[in-house]
C-alpha cells in the first residue's frame, strides 16, 4: 500500500475515533451529573468499550447504560447514532430497540465538559437483561429470524437521513480497500496470502460495482454482540444495541456484516448459518438479485477486517493481547474454511434459499 493509502487509513482511524484517548472518568462527577440531568443514582460498573466509555448503572430500583462519548467524536456523530435509535422508537416501536431514557428536560443526551478542552456527550439507555445471540448456538429457524429481523430494520430505516450519515468509518466495507496496510501486521504468510486473496476478490466482484449499490442508512454492526435473544421467545430477537457504527452505505453491507459472523465455524458447511440467516433477511428485505453475488464477498471481506484489526488493537493494548490474538486466530481459521466453499456454489444456495426458506 502506497503512503496516500496509509494516510488515508490513519484519517479513517482518526475520523472513526479509535485513535481517542481513553482518560478515566471521575465517578463522582458522573455521578453528579446524572443526578442533576437525570435524577438517577446508584452503583457503577465499568463494561468493556471499544470507543468512549460505558457503565452499568443500578439504582436498585432499575438498570440503566450510561455512556459518554470519545473525546474526538464530533458531536453530530453522536447525535446520529442516538437519532438513529430515537426514529426507529418512534416511526417502528414494534422493533426491540434498546430504548433511550430522556434526561429530566426530555432530551437524549447532554453535553459534558471534563475540564479536557473537549466536549464529550453523555446518554443513557435502559439496561436490557437477557441472553447475547453469541453466548448460544443458534438453530436454523432462530438464525431465520435474526435475519428477518435485520431485514425489517433496514426497511424501517429507508427513509431516516441525519447530516452526520454520510461520515468516514473505517469499519464501513466499502473502505476495505484502504485495509491493505494492516495485512503486514499479521504474522503468519499464511495469514497474509489469505487476505491478498479476499483484496483481490473484492477489487474484482465488488469495487467495479460501488457507486451503483442501493444506499441508505444501516446499523452498521448488527453482530452476534448486539443482539439480545430469547430462546423461548416466538420472535427470539428480544432487542437491538449498539447503534455506534450507523452510518450511510450499501444496503448489501448490512447483512454481509452479519454473515461475517456466521461463516467458516464447521469445516463441513462453513456458510450454512449464513443461508438461514439471509433466507430470513429476505424475508423482510429481498436483496437485489443483482447485487446478491457481491454478498458473500463482501462478508469475506468484513471477516478479514475483524481479523486485522486484532493486530493493530494488540499493538495499542498490550494488555490485552493475548486474547485479541486468539480471537485473530478465530477469524483466520473461519476465513480459510469459508473460502475453501466455490463462491459460485455459495451464491446459488443464496438464491436457493432466499427463494424457499425452509430448504
Amino acid at each position: 500500500m502506497n503512503k496516500l493509502s496509509d494516510a488515508m487509513m490513519q484519517r479513517l482511524l482518526e475520523e472513526s475515533s479509535l485513535l481517542s484517548s481513553s482518560q478515566s472518568i471521575d465517578p463522582l462527577f458522573l455521578n453528579n451529573m446524572l443526578e442533576r440531568h437525570y435524577g438517577l443514582s446508584g452503583r457503577f460498573e465499568r463494561l468493556g468499550s471499544e470507543k468512549g466509555h460505558t457503565f452499568r448503572l443500578k439504582t436498585g430500583v432499575n438498570e440503566y447504560l450510561v455512556k459518554v462519548s470519545p473525546s474526538d467524536e464530533p458531536e453530530q456523530v453522536t447525535a446520529l447514532q442516538i437519532a438513529a435509535m430515537r426514529y426507529l422508537d418512534d416511526a417502528a416501536h414494534a422493533l426491540p430497540i434498546q430504548r433511550i431514557k430522556p434526561t429530566l428536560e426530555r432530551r437524549d443526551s447532554v453535553p459534558v465538559d471534563l475540564g479536557d478542552g473537549t466536549c464529550r456527550t453523555l446518554s443513557v439507555f435502559c439496561f436490557v437483561e437477557g441472553l447475547l445471540w453469541e453466548q448460544m448456538d443458534a438453530n436454523v429457524e432462530q438464525l431465520t429470524k435474526v435475519g428477518d429481523m435485520l431485514g425489517r430494520v433496514n426497511i424501517a430505516l429507508q427513509l431516516f437521513g441525519h447530516p452526520a450519515a454520510e461520515r468516514s468509518l473505517v469499519y464501513d466495507i466499502r473502505h476495505f480497500p484502504l485495509w491493505a496496510g494492516l495485512v503486514d501486521y499479521a504474522p503468519d504468510p499464511k495469514h497474509r496470502l489469505l487476505a491478498q486473496r479476499v483484496f483481490r476478490l473484492f477489487e474484482e466482484v465488488v469495487l467495479p460495482r460501488l457507486t451503483s449499490l442501493e444506499m441508505q442508512v444501516i446499523h452498521g454492526d448488527y453482530a452476534p454482540n448486539n443482539v439480545v435473544v430469547d430462546p423461548h421467545s416466538e420472535v427470539f430477537v428480544t432487542a437491538i444495541l449498539d447503534f455506534g457504527d450507523t452510518v450511510h452505505s450499501a444496503v448489501i453491507f448490512d447483512p454481509a456484516n452479519t454473515v461475517a459472523h456466521l461463516i467458516g465455524r464447521s469445516q463441513d458447511n462453513p456458510w450454512e448459518d449464513a443461508f438461514a440467516f439471509v433466507a430470513g433477511y429476505e424475508h423482510s428485505r429481498p436483496i437485489n438479485q443483482s447485487e446478491l453475488p457481491l454478498l458473500p464477498v463482501a462478508a469475506l471481506a468484513r471477516l478479514t477486517m475483524l481479523a486485522l484489526i486484532r493486530y493493530w488493537k494488540a499493538e495499542r493494548a498490550p494488555d490485552q493481547s493475548e486474547e485479541l490474538l486468539a480471537s485473530a486466530e478465530y477469524y483466520w481459521a473461519n476465513l480459510e474454511r469459508a473460502m475453501g466453499a466455490p463462491l459460485d456454489d455459495v451464491v446459488a444456495r443464496f438464491r436457493y434459499r432466499a427463494s424457499d426458506p425452509s430448504a
